[in-house]
């Protein structure tokens, strides 16, 4: 069996309300998650992150202390991931419809407040909480939902 998938998300606030993106290709699912992917050996988590977020988004960011540890597993199969959250600041850019995720997986980029994440489908669960809290936050294992 294959070792758990490392990952790193961002978790920003701007105007209170927090970025998420739709990271589906070709549209295929109405689930929201925060911005962030893989991770790629030999560059440390942040690093991968600022690289991912810009990738998704267009944004230059400053990548903050951690928030949350987050992990989801397919029980029917072998995948794994262990996602590591961090907050983190918007240093340029601003989101723009015209923007291309080079690997072609994110298609949409929005800001939510918080009564609008009560309308939407988003993983994980305690991302919301988190995002408005301090400390540090786990979320365990979870099935993988598509």
């Amino acid at each position: 069996m294959p070792a758990p998938r490392l990952a790193a998300r961002a978790v920003i606030l701007q105007d209170d309300r927090l970025l998420l993106v739709n990271a589906w290709p070709g549209n295929q699912s109405t689930l929201w998650c925060a911005p962030g992917g893989g991770v790629e050996r030999g560059a440390s988590l942040p690093d991968n992150l600022a690289r991912e977020v810009h990738e998704e988004t267009g944004l230059q960011i400053a990548v903050g202390a951690p928030c949350l540890i987050n992990e989801f597993h397919d029980p029917a199969g072998s995948f794994h991931q262990v996602e590591l959250f961090f907050r983190c600041e918007i240093l340029s850019g601003r989101l723009s419809p015209d923007w291309r995720d080079p690997e072609g997986i994110v298609h949409r980029r929005q800001f939510f407040s918080r009564a609008e994440l009560a309308g939407i489908r988003l993983k994980p669960d305690s991302l919301p909480a988190i995002a408005w809290s301090e400390g540090l936050g786990y979320d365990p294992l979870e099935p993988i939902l598509r």
